[in-house]
C-alpha cells in the first residue's frame, strides 16, 4: 500500500523515465555488441580458411588459392593425415600428457598457495615474485639446461620429462593466482575449524579445498588446454614417433621446400576437435568457476 500510494502521489517528472540516459545506455550497449561481434568474426577468419582448405584437393588449392570454395569435397587429406601420423596414438599421448599436467600442476599449486596464502610463510612476497618471474621466462631460454638435465636423468625421449617440465611451469602461474585468492580467505572460517580441533592438513582438505573447488576447476581446464597446444618443448624432448603429441605430429607434415597445404589443414581440423570437445564439455564448469571468482 505504501508503495502504491508513493507511486500515485509522485509527480509526472519523477515518474517519467530519463529518456536521454536510457538512450545513451542503449547506444553504448549496441556499440559494444557490434565491436564484440566484429572481433569474434575476425577471430573466426583463420578457422574458416582452415575449414575451406581441409576439404580441398591439392590441384584445387593450387588452381584457385586458399580463400576459394572447394570445387568438390575432398576427404583424402583427412585420411592421409590419420594414416601418416597414426593419429589415435598421438591422441592418447596428448590426452595422457595434458591430463597428467593439469592434475599435477593444480595439486602443486594448491599446496604452494596454501602455504603462502594461508600459512603466511615469511618472505612470501619474494617467493611469489620468483614464481611469477619463472612463469614469464621464454621457453627458448629454458630448453638448453632442460635438455641436458633430461639426458643426465635418463628422461630424454620420455613423456615424463614433458609432464614434469610443464607441471612446474603451469604450477608457477597457479601458485601466483591461488595465493592471491587464499590471502583473502575469511579468517573466521579457519579459526572455527581450528576450534573444532582440525589440524592444518584437515583444514586444507575439508575447508579450503571444497570452497576453492570452482577456482581449481578453472585451473585444470586452462592447464589442460595450454599443455595440449604446447609445441616447442615436446618437439625437443620427444624425438620418438611413439611418444610424440598431436602438434609435433602436425609439424612433421611440413618439409623444407614442399608443403601439402590441404593435408596440413585437414590435420589441423582433426587436431582441433578434441580440444574443442573438451572445452564444450567443461564450459559450464569454467563459467561457474570464473563467476565464483568474480563474486568473491
Amino acid at each position: 500500500m505504501a508503495t502504491d500510494s508513493a507511486v500515485l502521489t509522485a509527480t509526472p517528472a519523477a515518474i517519467a523515465p530519463r529518456r536521454g540516459t536510457r538512450f545513451q545506455h542503449g547506444k553504448s550497449r549496441w556499440l559494444i555488441l557490434a565491436v564484440a561481434l566484429g572481433l569474434a568474426l575476425a577471430m573466426m577468419i583463420p578457422f574458416v580458411i582452415m575449414l575451406l582448405n581441409a576439404f580441398k584437393s591439392p590441384a584445387d588449392y593450387a588452381a584457385n588459392g586458399p580463400v576459394s570454395l572447394p570445387s568438390h569435397l575432398y576427404f583424402d587429406g583427412l585420411v592421409n593425415f590419420w594414416n601418416r601420423v597414426n593419429f589415435p596414438e598421438k591422441l592418447v599421448n596428448s590426452i595422457w600428457i595434458s591430463g597428467a599436467v593439469a592434475i599435477l600442476a593444480t595439486l602443486v599449486s594448491l599446496l604452494n598457495a596454501y602455504a603462502l596464502g594461508i600459512g603466511r610463510v615469511r618472505g612470501r612476497l619474494w617467493i611469489v615474485g620468483l614464481f611469477l618471474l619463472a612463469n614469464m621466462l621464454p621457453q627458448e631460454s629454458l630448453i638448453y639446461p632442460l635438455y641436458y638435465l633430461a639426458k643426465q636423468t635418463g628422461l630424454y625421449n620420455n613423456q615424463w620429462s614433458v609432464i614434469i617440465i610443464f607441471t612446474v611451469i603451469q604450477s608457477a602461474f597457479g601458485t601466483y593466482l591461488l595465493q592471491s585468492v587464499f590471502a583473502t580467505f575469511p579468517p573466521s572460517v579457519l579459526e572455527a575449524a581450528a576450534l573444532d580441533g582440525a589440524n592444518k592438513w584437515q583444514v586444507l582438505w575439508r575447508v579450503v579445498f571444497p570452497i576453492s573447488r570452482p577456482t581449481l576447476s578453472v585451473l585444470v581446464i586452462f592447464f589442460f588446454i595450454w599443455t595440449w597446444n604446447e609445441f616447442f618443448i615436446p618437439l625437443v624432448m620427444l624425438i620418438d614417433n611413439a611418444t610424440q603429441t598431436i602438434p609435433v605430429a602436425l609439424a612433421s607434415l611440413q618439409g623444407d621446400r614442399l608443403m601439402d597445404a590441404p593435408t596440413i589443414n585437414a590435420g589441423s581440423l582433426i587436431s582441433l576437435l578434441p580440444a574443442v570437445i573438451f572445452f564444450l564439455i567443461f564450459q559450464r564448469t569454467l563459467t561457474r568457476g570464473i563467476t565464483a571468482g568474480a563474486v568473491k
